[in-house]
């Protein structure tokens, strides 16, 4: 089974190319850690009650009001605007605690991705998407096949996107969060690093509008497709062995490209 990272920096149209993907004629299963991100921290669950516990004695709007139905608070959702102004910006203060954040959500996040990928894997799907918009940033990219970036050319684009999406935000949280998910073009080029002419590095560019958008997924489908191909799916999923030998495969290009891209990246600071 192929796994697709798909990621993109927010408001480049990551969850609408996600969407493509899922719908006929692709119908390709979706991992979306984004929702898995929500589930994990629900109230109740350990990831909850560690945010909670690390962010609740400052930030006092950090749970919603209770409901009519839930009129001791014990079942208080988080207030997802007021933690995002805390963890998103480019402070000493606010990056600690992003850090921290992601240290409760992305393991438990982690084990759900695994657990889907394996299902997925034996009902017999030739691929899976996961959709992360920090794939690269999480190591994630580690387990992919291929890699998929949704990307924009021009960042004011990218802006008038997200605050037309969410108008509660401010110019400035707007730039925090687009900031927050990094530069959308240092992604472009990792993927193309890891090779556009074997499809294991894919660009999907939406500068235009909806109608352009889905040309460019169907460009990007027919060229994965094209190398890693749906009997090859079922092969190794009717011979266990040739599907382990595969993933171990996959995870060696995979490493020994991030060791090359680290070693370009030192010798180009160093010229500096």
């Amino acid at each position: 089974m192929l796994i697709i990272g798909l990621t993109g920096s927010i408001a480049t149209g990551k969850s609408t190319v996600s969407n493509f993907l899922s719908s006929p004629p692709y119908s390709i299963p979706i991992v979306d850690t984004d929702l898995l991100a929500r589930q994990v921290v629900e109230p109740g669950t350990p990831g909850y009650k560690a945010i909670v516990n690390y962010f609740g004695p400052s930030t006092p709007d950090l749970l919603l009001p209770p409901s009519p139905d839930d009129p001791t608070g014990s079942k208080r959702p988080l207030n997802r605007p007021a933690l995002g102004r805390r963890v998103f910006g480019t402070t000493e203060e606010r990056k600690r605690d992003r850090m921290i954040l992601n240290k409760i959500v992305h393991p438990a996040v982690r084990w759900e991705v695994y657990k889907s990928l394996l299902y997925y894997y034996i009902r017999g799907h030739w691929a899976v998407v996961l959709d992360v918009p920090l794939l690269f940033e999480s190591g994630m990219d580690f387990i992919c096949g291929t890699v998929i970036v949704v990307g924009v050319r021009d960042p004011e684009v990218q802006m008038a996107r997200l605050r037309a999406r969410d108008p509660h935000l401010s110019a400035e949280d707007a730039e925090n969060r687009v900031k927050s998910q990094g530069d959308v073009k240092g992604k472009v080029e990792k993927a193309e690093f890891r090779g556009t002419q074997s499809a294991r590095g894919v660009i999907v560019w939406n500068d235009g509008d909806k109608s352009d958008l889905e040309r460019e997924v169907r460009k990007a489908v027919g060229t994965i497709s094209g190398t890693s191909p749906r009997w090859w799916a079922w092969c190794l999923l009717l011979a266990p062995p040739l599907g382990v030998g595969a993933a171990v495969w996959n995870m060696a290009v995979n490493f020994v490209t991030q060791k090359n891209w680290e070693k370009r990246a030192t010798e180009e600071k160093a010229k500096l």
